[in-house]
């Protein structure tokens, strides 16, 4: 009997792998302050239709039913994205006017007819709710940027654009939002049509869109060039260049490597400030920014937000097995053992585990590739430990020699 088209066993390695970047993505997100929230898989539909933030595409990709209550049922769907929910929770139970930081971990839920990509995805999302500072934004990056690292994938590349950066630009034409997002993916797609379109309803906006498409950089100074090149033709765009400007200086005084790539900000419907894209080894792992406008669109008072997602397949893909398993797994031999060998055996894995090292133990002959350490019963009360890296056998009578040899002092 197959699985469900789209969705995805995870098998031992990948749970080794997943519980890796989890713990990893914890500890960095609860060392910052950040408390873990988890929310519904279900959802009421109207929470995301009543935002607005889903595009109309998006919608009919939803897992949606009804959900029966008497004689009447409210359609609810299988969580699409984890920020409205995350902002619906803050504020049925935490809005209370001053900063707020939370984590998570959840599964997302859009449909795919093709049959070829998940319908189910893996998350490591946060919240910072609550400051509309520059330096909230740097926070979250730097965030994102710690927990790469810390799982071994090396410098990440953070992509940095401006959705009022956009709104700005696309402003100027009186185009409703809906318009907006559609002319601007045609501009990114390079339809000549749509080009020549902005001409016709403004030239110095068509004059402008090569600068801010076409050019990228990667420091503070980059962005005032921008404001030199057309703050007096533009002055709506001086407020989002301002902010962005003030990111980028944050982010080279703290030595994080960003490139500027105004193109890069798809998708910015959703989005009120700066927009991120985080990279490592040339694949995008992660995105997010700033939504200011969202928690009010769920029923708030004004609270101004941002956030970002790292994509928990894209980095469990990344990720090597052989990096992350301990060094010092440890192999108890208790084949050919009666009741008071066996005892022994489980007595001794037992103290190894207490003592923090993975130990399992024999229950038929297997090849021991897999691990550091061979521990052999010779006799009640005696082991033999062979070193599988360097084929060196000593033994041991006690917990304390053990330990010494495990830890490189025997």
């Amino acid at each position: 009997m197959p699985r469900c088209k789209g969705m995805r066993d995870l098998l031992p390695d990948d749970m080794a792998k997943f519980r890796h970047i989890e713990g990893v993505f914890r500890g960095c997100c609860l060392n910052r302050g950040y408390g873990e929230v988890r929310t519904p898989t279900l959802e009421y539909l109207h929470l995301f239709t009543a935002t607005g933030t889903l595009t109309p595409g998006m919608l009919g990709r939803v897992y949606s039913f009804l959900d029966w209550d008497g004689w009447s049922g409210e359609r609810v769907v299988l969580r699409p994205e984890g920020t409205i929910p995350a902002a619906r929770l803050y504020l049925e139970n935490l809005e209370r006017g001053d900063i707020t930081r939370l984590f998570y971990v959840e599964n997302t839920f859009t449909f795919d007819e093709t049959g070829k990509e998940d319908r189910e995805r893996w998350q490591c999302g946060t919240e910072l709710i609550g400051s509309d500072l520059p330096l909230a934004d740097v926070e979250l990056i730097l965030l994102a940027a710690e927990v790469v690292e810390k799982l071994g994938l090396g410098a990440v590349e953070v992509k940095l654009s401006h959705a009022g950066l956009i709104k700005a630009l696309l402003g100027e034409l009186g185009l409703g939002p809906a318009e907006q997002a559609e002319l601007w993916d045609q501009i990114l797609e390079g339809n000549v049509k749509a080009l020549g379109e902005i001409k016709a309803r403004d030239a110095e906006l068509q004059q402008a869109l090569p600068l801010l498409l076409e050019v990228k950089g990667s420091s503070p100074g980059f962005v005032e060039n921008i404001k030199v090149s057309l703050g007096k033709a533009l002055p709506k765009l001086e407020p989002s260049l301002d902010n962005l400007s003030a990111i980028a200086e944050l982010l080279s005084a703290m030595e994080c490597h960003y490139q500027i790539d105004i193109a890069s900000g798809r998708g910015f419907e959703y989005y009120t400030g700066v927009m991120l894209q985080f990279y490592s080894s040339g694949q995008m792992v992660g995105r997010g920014g700033r939504y200011d406008d969202l928690i009010p669109l769920v029923g708030g008072m004004p609270v101004p937000a941002s956030g970002f997602a790292l994509y928990m397949d894209k980095l469990m893909a990344l990720l090597k097995l052989e990096e992350m398993t301990p060094e010092q797994r440890i192999l108890v031999s208790s084949q050919g053992q009666g009741v008071k060998g066996l005892r022994a055996c489980l007595e001794v894995a037992r103290f190894l585990r207490e003592a923090g090292y993975h130990t399992e133990l024999e229950l038929e002959p297997k090849a021991a590739t897999d691990y550091r350490w061979i521990l052999s019963l010779l006799e009640e009360g005696r082991f033999q430990l062979t070193d599988q890296a360097t084929g060196k056998k000593s033994e041991v009578a006690s917990a304390a020699e053990m330990l010494k040899v495990i830890g490189g002092e025997g």
